[in-house]
This record gives structure tokens, sequence and C-alpha cells, in this order.
């Protein structure tokens, strides 16, 4: 199976699609879209190539090697979401907790606010899980890992594939939680960072930097 001629296919195909729903942007779709027409192919094959992508987002987010860098510097914004706009931050990362530090932070809106995906990707976890009450994890393409959790409701399944800004939860106070509210977490293969490298809480604006992660903790931001 040429692999070159699939995705090429893949990209006309959302090209396409994109230009029928007047959607489509460059900086959405930066491959080149040829003037000749696309290699034909067949459902099988885009069958097969998707399940690749699929099997790449769900492994090792490190490929084998000891750091993982995602360049957020030249993402648009139609490429990310701050997961709850108009959020106000209650308890930031690392908080001193009465047993343990605080593996993420707390943003506050209102009660079944709507929790909307930090990037396209696609869902790992939705189910009661402990302490955290209704909790969503996402795995997105560039390695990242976004929990969200104590949501009153989960509107995604396992296995559903989600675009940025889709609608994964509802706010609320299950698990360990004396307020509604949202807790967010980042993390790559398990371990959990400081979501404020992603985003600055006081504008709930993207940080348009490059990270660079290094397993069993650790993080550059440049």
């Amino acid at each position: 199976m040429d692999v070159k001629a699939v995705l090429s296919g893949i990209c006309m195909c959302m090209a396409l699609q994109a230009c029928s729903q007047n959607t489509f942007s460059p900086r959405k779709y930066p491959f080149p879209i040829p003037l000749e027409a696309p290699p034909v192919v067949t459902m099988q094959e885009l069958a097969e190539a998707q399940a690749e992508e699929r099997k790449r987002m769900l492994g090792d987010p490190y490929m084998g090697k000891a750091v993982l860098t995602v360049d957020l510097r030249e993402l648009p914004d139609d490429a990310w979401c701050f997961p709850l706009p108009k959020a106000k931050v209650i308890s930031p990362y690392g908080n001193d907790r009465s047993s343990h530090r605080h593996s993420g932070v707390d943003l506050k809106t209102h009660a079944n606010d709507t929790i909307r995906a930090a990037f396209d990707g696609i869902v790992i976890l939705s189910q009661h899980y402990a302490g955290y009450g209704n909790c969503v994890i996402l795995r997105h393409g560039n390695g990242l890992e976004t929990l969200y959790s104590h949501n009153s409701k989960n509107l995604v399944v396992v296995g559903q594939q989600v675009s940025v800004g889709h609608p994964v939860g509802l706010t609320g106070r299950t698990g360990r939680a004396t307020t509604e509210h949202l807790h967010f977490e980042v993390r790559v293969g398990g371990q959990h960072y400081n979501p404020n490298v992603l985003f600055d809480y006081h504008t709930r604006k993207l940080r348009h930097n490059m990270l660079t992660f290094t397993k069993g903790g650790g993080v550059k931001v440049e």
C-alpha cells in the first residue's frame, strides 16, 4: 500500500469537505492541495491509514526517545481552546493539600457549564474515576493528554474522536469536590505537568511556546 498516496487522499478529502462547508483555511490545512486529481483510495486503504494514525496516537508519546517536543509557536487560534471559557482559578497547580500536592488546576464558572476539548483528540477514558468523580481524558496528536474531572455529566465516550472546542462534559462536584468546578490536568505519558505551561490563566490564551518534555518529569519552555 502506498501510504503517501493514501494520506494525500485523506488530506484532499478533508480539504474538499471543508471547502463545501465554507470552513477551509490554509492555516488549518497547511498541506499542499494538488491541482491534479487525487489518487484513487479504496475504503480499505482509508480504514487502514486511519487505524495506523489511531495506533500512533494511543502509543508511547515519546516514541522510544528520551524527550517529546511540542511546538505551539505557530499553532493557529482555531486549533486550541481554553477548556472553560470565562473561568477563574480557585486552586492552582501544586497547591498543598492535606495528603498530596495538587496535580492540576481548578477552574470555576457555574454549575453545569460546558467543558471543551483543548485540542483535537481521541477519548481514552470517560467514566467515574475514584476521587476525580466523572472524568474524561483526551489524547492529542502532539503527544499531550488533557484531563477534565468532577463533571456532573460526561458528554463523550471512549474511542470517540473529538475536534478542538467539542463539549466533553459539564462542570459538577462529583468525586472529592466541595464546589462545582473543573479540575484540569495536562499529562505526558501519565506524568502530570503544570497546565500553566500551556495556558495563561489571566488571559485564557494559549502560550505559543516550544515545550520539551523529559521522561520521568521536567519540561523546558522556549
